[in-house]
């Protein structure tokens, strides 16, 4: 730094001020905290977030509407929902339907925690629970082919009710299918949509076999 002793400041310049630091104005909104609210309000909104996702599932479109605010509450329940009507099948005649929860639970969890790793490997731009989050909330469709399958049952178990819950779940898993391609298509690099949306068919076909081919006790 002996370059540094040859510097000097000329007297014309002026060196005398204050430094201040501009202050916004300061909104009550600002103060505000989740934790000075009701419990009832943060349980409302939560309800409200996850009722708006819900609606995107039915009405699939490309939209970043799960990715932005991704939450697990209705993958969570939608899965302890078909695990408690798949449960109780002629499968598991000789057992409580304790295995059998467990079974659903563990497929949908894994399988989609196995798509999840497998978009990331690939070279997908959304996060390891936002796809979690889609895969989840995708899985309402057959939640309500699995009601609809429980109370065609409830009339009889002949041809005609298998023809009803054919065409139920058909239609169904292409809905859950095309609802998570419409968010998860657009994450993935162009030459590879194809090796993502294959893991995404197989793990909505395997939900929709143990749907179809549950019969109560």
């Amino acid at each position: 730094f002996a370059g540094l002793a040859d510097v000097s400041i000329s007297e014309d310049i002026p060196v005398e001020g204050e430094i201040t630091v501009p202050v916004g104005s300061h909104s009550p909104d600002e103060d505000y905290s989740t934790l000075d609210e009701p419990v009832r309000d943060t349980i409302m909104r939560d309800l409200k977030a996850v009722g708006k996702k819900f609606v995107h599932v039915m009405y699939p479109k490309k939209s970043s509407a799960l990715l932005r605010d991704w939450d697990l509450w209705g993958p969570l329940v939608l899965c302890v929902s078909l695990a408690l009507m798949l449960q109780g099948g002629s499968a598991d005649s000789k057992d409580d339907g304790g295995p059998q929860f467990a079974e659903v639970f563990v497929i949908i969890w894994f399988g989609a925690v196995v798509i999840t790793l497998n978009s990331k490997l690939l070279g997908g731009t959304i996060s390891f629970f936002q796809s979690l989050c889609v895969l989840g909330y995708c899985v309402l469709p057959l939640t309500v082919a699995m009601l609809v399958c429980r109370l065609v049952l409830l009339a009889g178990s002949g041809t005609i009710s298998f023809v009803i819950r054919l065409i139920v779940v058909v239609a169904m898993f292409g809905w859950s299918t095309l609802a998570s391609t419409a968010f998860l298509a657009d994450s993935q690099p162009p030459n590879r949509k194809a090796l993502v949306v294959y893991p995404i068919f197989l793990f909505y076909f395997v939900i929709s076999w143990m749907i179809l081919t549950f019969t109560p006790q």
